[in-house]
């Protein structure tokens, strides 16, 4: 764990925040040697904090000894930099698990994924959260997607609860999350965090910034951190041209490119790790490689995204 809190380190980031892939081998198995690497690169290129074992890094493919194995990597890639967070989530006595490996192997808090599958009422949910804050001394964030979506109330409550310090947005419903920071402002005004984790967040966080959330997640930083880093510092200094002319000449066709398949959002930016020189491998079932002809696209996107950059130099 690095010294100093992570709500504090992560309040205003000098960079994107990195969701690095997990690495295979040929076999399928992991690649601790490239997954190294891979971390130690986005450090050095510039990323406020790793989170390991996430969405992007295929949590829900991973054994818990390889969860495990993954973190305490990123944390020594890192090298205190850098703060780490890991995944955890399914049901809640094994998001607690997760929660004990990541404080174990190192990490500095845990992002806390929906639980698997079920409709759970508020008060259910409220009760999960808090027992994953409650099972280790490290800070969490709650992410909201999918069956995991809170009435602000119920924020408002996660926000009182010690060890909880963050909620990250993967729902995209802007009324809500006005009405939640209104609520939390007004009912348990603090540090609490908010961050866009829509895919390819980019995308969105013009508007996201309109209700005073600045963090968000970069899975472009993946594979294009030059492009990544331009975005965030155009946001960071006000330069809106710099912004649109990323947004129109590389985001909207990558998300566009991004919706031609189930499950891109992983393995169209594993795909691009690859054309960047790093062989993460592919990505494990149920989800699958993209299509070659996607792939070529994406190749023909870096390059459109790179010549940006030279015009703004």
């Amino acid at each position: 764990m690095t010294p100093a809190p992570l709500a504090a380190r992560l309040r205003d980031p000098s960079g994107p925040l990195f969701f690095p892939v997990t690495a295979y081998g040929p076999g399928g198995s992991l690649d601790l040697d490239v997954y190294r690497t891979h971390v130690r690169r986005g450090v050095a290129a510039g990323a406020a904090a790793v989170f390991a074992a996430c969405g992007t890094g295929e949590f829900h493919a991973l054994l818990p000894e390889e969860f495990e194995a993954c973190v305490r990597v990123a944390v020594e890639a890192a090298e205190g930099r850098v703060p780490v967070v890991a995944g955890a989530g399914y049901g809640t006595a094994l998001a607690v698990r997760y929660a004990r490996l990541a404080e174990d192997a190192g990490a500095d808090g845990i992002l806390a994924m929906p639980p698997y599958l079920v409709l759970a009422g508020q008060d259910g949910l409220l009760r999960h959260y808090r027992e994953i804050a409650a099972a280790t001394a490290l800070p969490v964030i709650v992410y909201q997607r999918d069956n995991a979506v809170f009435t602000p109330p119920t924020v408002v409550e996660l926000a009182r609860t010690d060890g909880v310090i963050g909620l990250k947005d993967g729902l995209g419903d802007l009324d809500l999350m006005q009405r939640v920071v209104s609520a939390v402002r007004t009912e348990a005004p603090g540090d609490f965090l908010y961050f866009n984790g829509l895919p390819t967040a980019e995308q969105t966080q013009l508007a996201y910034r309109a209700l005073g959330i600045t963090l968000y997640s970069s899975a472009v930083f993946c594979f294009a951190p030059e492009i990544a880093l331009a975005f965030h510092r155009a946001l960071r200094t006000g330069d809106l041209s710099a912004a649109h002319r990323l947004l129109d000449g590389f985001y909207r066709p990558f998300v566009e490119l991004r919706a031609q398949g189930r499950g891109y959002a992983v393995s169209l930016v594993k795909a691009g790790v690859r054309l960047r020189g790093l062989d993460v491998g592919e990505v494990r079932p149920p989800l699958h490689e993209p299509a070659e002809e996607h792939v070529k696209q994406l190749a023909q996107l870096i390059e459109r995204g790179s010549a940006l950059l030279e015009e703004d130099a």
